[in-house]
């Protein structure tokens, strides 16, 4: 037991220094900030034997540096505070509505050479034809749809040529809406859906099995749109904003929440061409 409490205090003291550097701090600066006499932390320092500070004196130590309690007495190895790892765990973006999206492009980026899970809002954008893009986005961007459109290009080519697998869920009842032009399609042409359709149908039998998309039933399943970057975060798409998680609980939790998707899904990746095809031949 003696011999814990020795080890303990040891890293204590090796911690309480290295946080004193990283802070640009010194042991003046610190006994003032923690109001106690310089020769008290000096001794702290200084002693080699088995002694800890109080629970006050350690609180107030990692208050003023910007640590952890935790960290300090060797029983973290995170040296941020509670509220801190809180912070970095969840994060709210911004999610503008438009094709060059910097912060996706960025998580895609970070998260190369993982598996990437990907609940759509609708059709997934990597997915569509230059006319599907220009029809959905031409009324919010103006003269500046084409621009968008070839940046995004671009970097989707980006994301199919990388490293990562892509696996994405769909529910059935967006391609149906889809295929009839109905709800959020309205107005799209035939020809349209058509070309979509079959480009859909190539891509996702093309691209196989590094592209995996399936469909599940949404009257027996829901989901938000989602995506989950491998094991490095979580996002959840909120319309104005991006909801991110980066906290290994969470991440375990959205991501059997993507597997059930797959697992009780109604088509398979593997029959999803020909589905599409089908589809395909209802468009009028």
């Amino acid at each position: 037991m003696n011999t814990d409490k020795r080890t303990r205090a040891a890293l204590f003291r090796t911690r309480l220094r290295a946080a004193m550097e990283d802070a640009g701090s010194n042991q003046t600066a610190l006994a003032r900030a923690v109001g106690v006499d310089r020769s008290t932390l000096s001794q702290l320092l200084r002693d080699s034997g088995p002694r800890l500070p109080n629970a006050h004196l350690t609180a107030a130590c990692a208050q003023a540096l910007g640590v952890s309690s935790d960290w300090l007495l060797g029983l973290s190895d995170r040296p941020e505070r509670a509220a801190d790892l809180l912070a970095n765990a969840m994060t709210l973006t911004e999610a503008p509505r438009a094709l060059v999206d910097e912060q996706i492009f960025a998580w895609h980026q970070e998260a190369e050479g993982y598996k990437i899970r990907y609940v759509p809002p609708a059709l997934p954008d990597m997915l569509k034809t230059r006319d599907v893009l220009a029809w959905e986005y031409e009324l919010h961007l103006g003269r500046t749809t084409e621009q968008a459109i070839n940046a995004s290009t671009d970097r989707l080519n980006w994301m199919r040529a990388s490293q990562s697998d892509y696996e994405i869920a769909l529910p059935l009842s967006e391609l149906q809406a889809f295929a009839e032009g109905s709800g959020y399609y309205t107005g799209l042409p035939a020809a349209m859906r058509r070309t979509q359709l079959d480009l859909m149908a190539e891509l996702t039998e093309t691209l196989y099995p590094r592209l995996r998309v399936t469909l599940y039933d949404p009257r027996r399943l829901y989901s938000a749109p989602l995506t989950v970057f491998g094991p490095l975060l979580a996002v959840l798409y909120l319309g104005r904003n991006y909801l991110a998680f980066r906290d290994s609980d969470r991440l375990a939790v959205f991501t059997a929440h993507f597997d059930h998707l797959v697992k009780e899904a109604e088509i398979t990746a593997r029959a999803l061409p020909t589905h599409l095809r089908a589809l395909r031949n209802t468009v009028r």
